[in-house]
């Protein structure tokens, strides 16, 4: 497993245990003695399925962490500082493995380039009264898309 640095502090990309033989693959994206002086106390995991086009984001929970991964498909991840507006970008796809490490403080989002599964594991469980959003293209990044799949709600946050 290899833990990458990012130019966001404590944004870090996963490139994980990989086992392949005869019958496919075991993939680790998670081992909690791989993280060291990385929040990962997660309380909760879930996962969206999505179509081509959706793009989920940009949200956040205050003192949440997360590690993201796709099981299927292939989508275009951004992790964007609430406070610098200075942000990266990492394609995660079920060919790469590649996880994505979010620590508090910052927006996810991320567009999906084809019918995708997405899996998420949190360091707090939900709370709608701790969570918020940034709009989707008011950051200067130039999601290649003109209209994508959304919801009203990820379409109407401020800026």
């Amino acid at each position: 497993m290899k833990i990458l640095s990012t130019k966001l502090k404590g944004v870090k990309i996963i490139e994980p245990y990989e086992f392949p033989d005869n019958r496919g693959m075991v993939i680790k994206p998670f081992v909690k003695r791989e993280f060291k002086g990385l929040p990962c106390n997660f309380k909760q995991s879930y996962y969206s399925l999505s179509k081509k086009n959706v793009l989920r984001g940009m949200h956040y929970q205050n003192g949440a962490a997360k590690l993201v991964y796709v099981l299927k498909g292939r989508v275009l991840d951004v992790v964007l500082d609430r406070k610098t507006r200075k942000y990266i970008t990492v394609e995660l796809s079920e060919d790469n493995h590649k996880a994505l490490y979010i620590p508090h403080g910052y927006a996810h989002g991320y567009l999906c380039l084809e019918d995708s599964t997405f899996h998420y594991m949190q360091t707090k469980m939900w709370n709608p009264k701790e969570e918020g959003g940034i709009r989707w293209d008011s950051f200067g990044f130039d999601w290649g898309i003109k209209k994508p799949i959304m919801t009203e709600r990820d379409k109407n946050y401020g800026l």
